[in-house]
């Protein structure tokens, strides 16, 4: 997928708060979205909300599978009314969340000799993370460097999202990298 510019990221923050708002009953809302064959681009997305800059859901997909469109609305809809972390969304707090939108680039995995050698090749405010060992599994996106600036502490909160002590490491680790390209909605969006 050919990188997006400014309109396009507003057709697709306007894409993830038209998908919300039809699950809480609203009139429809969607964008036309005649003569936008770059929606059906096959891409992955994540979808974050937030209310009053704290988070309120996040859920996305990791690997490009579907359409634009139709991954996004899912995302959407699921950070709004899935995330297990929260409760559902309702009617009166839609008015107040600001969707950021996530279109991420292909995972690679980054070969690695120990725990020191994969920190070192971590890009602080570039890279999402995926960690992997087993059945465990985490993400982070790109923008929770700003929360966990080095990479020591970005990769023991992954694991402790993962279900793993901070301090866990094993030879059948996984990590691997993808970037993203950000659209948020501004404080003031309606």
């Amino acid at each position: 997928m050919n990188k997006l510019n400014c309109t396009q990221g507003g057709i697709l923050l306007n894409i993830a708060r038209a998908a919300i708002a039809e699950k809480l009953d609203y009139p429809d809302t969607f964008p036309d979205m005649k003569n936008e064959p770059w929606l059906d681009s096959t891409a992955a997305t994540f979808v974050t909300l937030k209310k009053d800059g704290e988070l309120r859901g996040c859920i996305g997909s990791l690997k490009a599978y579907q359409s634009l469109f139709s991954d996004l609305s899912s995302n959407a809809v699921s950070a709004a009314f899935r995330d297990p972390r929260f409760p559902t969304l309702t009617r009166e707090e839609f008015k107040n969340i600001r969707i950021e939108i996530s279109v991420l680039t292909e995972p690679e995995e980054i070969s690695f000799s120990s725990e020191s050698d994969a920190l070192s090749q971590l890009r602080p405010g570039i890279d999402g993370v995926i960690f992997e060992c087993g059945n465990f599994r985490s993400t982070f996106l790109p923008q929770v460097w700003e929360q966990l600036t080095s990479p020591e502490l970005f990769m023991a909160h992954l694991k402790q999202k993962a279900g793993l002590a901070p301090d866990f490491w094993s030879d059948e680790v996984q990590i691997s990298r993808y970037g993203v390209e950000k659209f948020a909605e501004s404080e003031d969006a309606e």
